[in-house]
């Protein structure tokens, strides 16, 4: 008897042993340099889904973790020191489940574009979604930049221009916040590019930072769609928007604008 209770404790040992390990919970302390624990490499997994770091996963608040937290810190405008309060944890790991939405959502329409049923003839492009004369619509080209109307003045061609350039590179969360040239640019990574280039913005921001930039309501010329977790902008009737972005940002489809507030660069 003794000796079959000692086969099962060992082979509950084993199973226990083999077990995944549950991911602990952030926020309960202040991560600083030199910290250690399961929170920490909890906070190392969150910010290689985030932030696409190459970091070590091994519960150790080294120097490349620190490095990390400083560049999340630097992308969502907090305080830079590469120490993770109890708050910015909490922070962390709710933009890295919006990010894991966002990329599901994305994938979803995707997959409905390729299966959805081919058409013989041409669909016409929407009604524009910001209030500009017909004549005033932006043009969506075939390689998936954008012209802007001719009539379009100089800023609005600038912000086309620039946006053309990242209009087709990949969806990267944070990127384009800790430099304008980047691999990946997130939905306002993507929008502060294109203000950027044409003069309008000095620094790259949260899309939640765009809920009171610029002035009120729709302008005649951009648009800006944006609430906390995500934000996308209406030129010239064209949408520049990381959702729904296949092969490129631009995109004719309208957006439903329930839920985000709506600005514009003042005098656009």
């Amino acid at each position: 008897m003794a000796r079959r209770f000692a086969v099962l404790a060992s082979l509950l040992a084993v199973l226990v042993a083999a077990a995944p390990a549950a991911a602990a919970p952030v926020g309960l302390r202040t991560l600083i340099p030199g910290a250690k624990g399961d929170d920490v490499r909890t906070v190392q997994s969150l910010l290689r889904q985030l932030m696409a770091e190459r970091i070590a996963v091994d519960g150790i608040y080294g120097p490349q973790t620190t490095e990390a937290a400083r560049r999340f810190e630097v992308a969502n405008a907090l305080g830079v020191n590469g120490r993770l309060t109890r708050g910015e944890q909490r922070l962390l790991r709710h933009f890295t489940r919006e990010a894991r939405s966002e990329r599901r959502a994305a994938a979803a329409l995707e997959r409905a574009a390729e299966t959805a049923a081919p058409v013989d003839e041409p669909v016409a492009p929407p009604p524009p979604a910001t209030p500009v004369a017909a004549t005033d619509t932006a043009v969506l080209n075939p390689d998936g930049t954008a012209t802007a109307p001719a009539s379009a003045p100089p800023v609005v061609h600038a912000i086309v221009a620039a946006a053309n350039e990242i209009a087709s590179h990949p969806y990267r969360y944070g990127g384009g916040h800790r430099t304008w040239v980047d691999t990946g640019y997130d939905c306002s990574g993507s929008v502060s590019y294109a203000l950027h280039g044409a003069g309008l913005l000095a620094a790259s921001a949260p899309s939640g930072a765009f809920e009171t930039w610029g002035d009120p309501g729709p302008g005649r010329w951009v648009t800006i769609y944006a609430h906390k977790t995500h934000m996308y902008m209406v030129v010239a009737g064209l949408r520049f928007d990381t959702s729904g972005a296949k092969p490129s940002r631009w995109q004719t489809a309208p957006r439903s604008p329930d839920g985000f507030t709506v600005r514009h660069p003042p005098g656009l």
